[in-house]
């Protein structure tokens, strides 16, 4: 639906991109993870799907058209859910929905059917006459969420939609975002929560410093890597286990055990025999992929970013 081809963008007096020859695609009925680290530029992409940024070099297309002559025909195909709150505070929650349904186009029967399937869908009924700025912080989310919706948009821009949320509110939004692709939207959703990307994208795509480091299927990313064995022995022997588990793969120390990449070739039996060779007694171990977060720090090198 939506593809994005050798994207760059440099900043006025910047000395390097925002975006260097980014190339992805988003597809109706699936949510797309965008990751990285701060200043990584995925504001700055999500600048550009939205319409505030031209483009400077590449293209972006929806169904095979230029975005921004796309944009201008129908400017409610695409909508963002911003990480800032993006609705009138003196406003009620009906009077928000009521004026950004007039903003894009809807009126008298048609508007009010759209508000109340929107209210229904953010479980907002309960708080239509109340003031937004009065809402909490979960209310005040779901009101950008129906907002958003209020115009069938068949691509949703998920901009940090859960920033400061208690946890019942943040599993209502991920169970939203994952309806909305049920329903066919083409959903890109942007967060630095790994858990939640993790449990809700079919497809991943991670940036750092304005380029695509790795982009896939998030069972081929997560399977892609090594077989990682966590494991922490009794007593102070880590410094030990290192040494000893140094020939089956990468070992780090992590905590008070280790995490060992196995090789290709090597078995976690053979680990843990010669573990038990040794002596050692394991007291917890943990067997598997590395998941979201493990590969998202290897590949961004775990650095501090402003």
């Amino acid at each position: 639906m939506l593809e994005v081809s050798a994207l760059s963008f440099r900043y006025p007096g910047a000395a390097v991109p925002a975006l260097e020859n980014v190339s992805l695609t988003a597809r109706a009925g699936e949510v797309l993870g965008l990751l990285g680290p701060n200043g990584a530029g995925k504001t700055t992409l999500i600048a550009h799907l939205s319409g505030l940024l031209a483009i400077q070099d590449g293209d972006i297309s929806l169904d095979g058209q230029p975005l921004a002559s796309l944009r201008a025909r129908q400017p409610t195909r695409i909508a963002v859910a911003p990480q800032e709150y993006a609705f009138y505070p003196t406003l009620t929650v009906t009077e928000n929905l009521a004026c950004f349904a007039g903003v894009g186009g809807l009126s008298g029967t048609q508007a009010r059917t759209r508000i109340a399937e929107c209210l229904a869908f953010s479980q907002l009924e309960r708080h239509v006459a109340v003031r937004a700025d009065r809402l909490s912080g979960g209310l005040k989310r779901r009101l950008n969420l129906a907002i958003a919706l209020l115009h069938r948009p068949e691509l949703l821009l998920f901009d940090e939609p859960t920033v400061g949320v208690d946890p019942q509110s943040r599993a209502f939004l991920l169970d939203a975002v994952k309806a909305l692709a049920a329903q066919g939207c083409a959903v890109i959703y942007t967060s630095h929560y790994m858990e939640e990307v993790e449990a809700i994208a079919d497809r991943v795509v991670i940036l750092d410093q304005g380029k695509v480091l790795r982009q896939g299927a998030l069972s081929d990313l997560l399977g892609a890597d090594a077989t990682e064995l966590q494991l922490a022995v009794a007593g102070e022997e880590s410094g030990r286990l290192t040494a000893l588990l140094s020939p089956f793969g990468h070992v780090t120390r992590q905590g008070d055990g280790v995490r060992l990449s196995l090789d290709a070739r090597q078995d976690v039996a053979a680990v843990v025999a010669a573990v038990a060779a040794a002596g050692l007694e394991i007291r917890r171990m943990r067997y598997g992929h590395a998941d979201l977060e493990q590969l998202f720090m290897a590949l961004t090198k775990r650095s501090l970013r402003d």
